[in-house]
């Protein structure tokens, strides 16, 4: 099978089967899958992927029958330019259901060429549960690959290169702990334990793509490629998969030459850093203004030249200056995370967002408004207005079917914040919404150690300009305060 206007030969399809992959979900397939193809086109890894789907039926009678291929559709802004680019991927040679086809998953990891493992199984998958792995197939992810390993052993084959991609903070270590925890309940054999991390690579890996999947209008996108296919996903240009490993983990993962973003390295700390601090952190300080300014996207943010100024000042004047020391990249990662709030293919819901509001504000945006006090000598302005409008999302309007709701205009949205009914508490302390009573609160509320890490009236204005912010948008809206209030934005 010759397809070269796509970049593929009959020889894509006799490469060695070199990844075990467990998962067929759109975030593997538009990132590992991706980056392997693209390396087997500039004849560098040439290698393929075996996958192993955990559940019966869905997509893998569409991988039979297309031969493994699939499209990927990339649309978006990169470094301010539009990017629309179609791929044809040839890097799946088989998927194995693991309950019907758990001895082909045996003999597939048992293959010499068989060199690397990936998961994402979500963050449920990563997790400890007491089972004999020799009685069948097991249910668990650490479970089955528990037998992998075992078989692995048993044949006096070498160990792999594992890397979850499951969004856990150092999966890697986290999924080793549990198969050893769980080849120790089984009393599995002393030398064959001691094979598990000796002989195998667990790296932690951090993956950052928006891969959103099957298109709305997948019929419309047939038409205009003049193909029809199942298996089509969409994604946006940005990719980041950084993975905790040495030269020995480099040279086995060779398709990571092909593709920069691809980074190998002996911590993944600072990528995390970056990404914890920039994308989600300008996401929280933002996420409540737009939305009770009307909006109701990322994307729509970015068209309210108000919004988009507000997340520029944010990650460029406020977020950056405090991740000097991270390196070089980090500019550049801003650079990109805006490019990628600017994407009309991606539709990043704000109400979704506000998942959880508080908790993400201390996790993500506290540490960073005292970097930058230190630094500075000045509070975060932005931060700041972010901080407030945060209190007001948070200021419930009615209690309903025994969730807490605030109110948009005539609507009314669920608060979905484990601190709610901390929020509901204070709000509901307030005699009158004049300046003492709303100081006070806000004081209260910055200095209560069960919402953050910090008493943050020890930053020497904070409570005040958080005050005058939630004073003027409750007075004003807050469409219009950010709209009038110049020496905010």
């Amino acid at each position: 099978m010759n397809h070269p206007e796509w970049g593929i030969t009959s020889d894509h399809f006799q490469l060695p089967e070199k990844i075990l992959q467990f998962g067929t979900g759109v975030l593997l397939r538009g990132l590992v899958d991706y980056l392997v193809d693209n390396a087997n086109k500039q004849g560098v890894f040439n290698g393929r992927i075996a996958i192993v789907k955990s559940t019966d039926g869905g997509d893998a009678g569409a991988f039979h029958a297309q031969d493994g291929l699939f499209t990927t559709h990339i649309k978006g802004v990169s470094q301010g330019k539009p990017i629309d680019q179609y791929l044809i991927n040839a890097s799946v040679s088989r998927v194995l259901q693991s309950n019907a086809d758990w001895e082909a998953v045996l003999e597939a990891a048992c293959q010499p060429s068989m060199e690397i493992i990936v998961s994402n199984t979500t963050e449920v998958g990563i997790q400890y549960v007491e089972e004999n792995v020799g009685a069948g197939v097991p249910a668990s992810f650490p479970g089955k690959l528990l037998a992998i390993l075992f078989e692995r052993y048993r044949r006096k084959l070498p160990g792999f290169v594992i890397i979850p991609t499951e969004l856990v903070v150092d999966n890697g270590e986290l999924l080793r702990s549990i198969v050893l925890k769980l080849a120790a309940f089984n009393q599995m054999p002393e030398q064959f334990i001691q094979w598990i991390s000796q002989g195998n690579r667990f790296c932690s890996s951090l993956v950052d793509r928006i891969v959103p999947g099957r298109p709305k209008n997948l019929a419309d996108c047939w038409k205009e490629a003049g193909y029809e296919d199942e298996l089509w996903i969409d994604s946006e240009p940005f990719l980041l998969w950084a993975i905790e490993g040495d030269a020995g983990v480099a040279q086995k993962l060779a398709f990571h030459q092909t593709d920069d973003r691809m980074l190998i390295a002996p911590s993944i700390t600072p990528y995390r850093e970056q990404k914890l601090r920039i994308l989600n952190g300008s996401h929280t300080a933002a996420v409540t203004l737009g939305y009770l300014s009307g909006l109701n996207t990322v994307y729509e943010c970015m068209q309210d030249p108000h919004m988009r100024r507000f997340f520029e000042t944010v990650v460029k004047a406020e977020i950056l200056p405090t991740l000097e020391n991270l390196g070089p990249q980090v500019a550049t990662f801003a650079a990109d995370v805006l490019d990628r709030f600017d994407n009309p293919s991606i539709e990043h819901k704000l109400i979704s967002i506000t998942f959880q509001q508080s908790s993400k504000m201390n996790a993500r945006n506290v540490q960073t408004m005292l970097r930058y006090r230190e630094s500075k000598g000045l509070l975060p302005e932005m931060m700041l207005l972010g901080f407030a409008c945060t209190l007001l999302f948070l200021k419930p309007a009615r209690e309903h079917d025994g969730k807490f709701q605030g109110q948009r205009g005539d609507q009314f949205y669920d608060i979905t914040d484990e601190n709610a009914a901390i929020f509901a508490a204070y709000w509901k302390s307030v005699a009158k919404m004049g300046y003492p009573e709303i100081s006070a609160m806000v004081r209260e509320i910055c200095g209560d150690d069960r919402l953050w890490q910090t008493d943050l009236n020890q930053l020497p204005g904070f409570a005040d300009t958080v005050t005058d912010h939630l004073i003027g948008m409750m007075q004003n809206g807050v469409k219009e305060y950010i709209i009038h209030h110049s020496k905010v934005l």
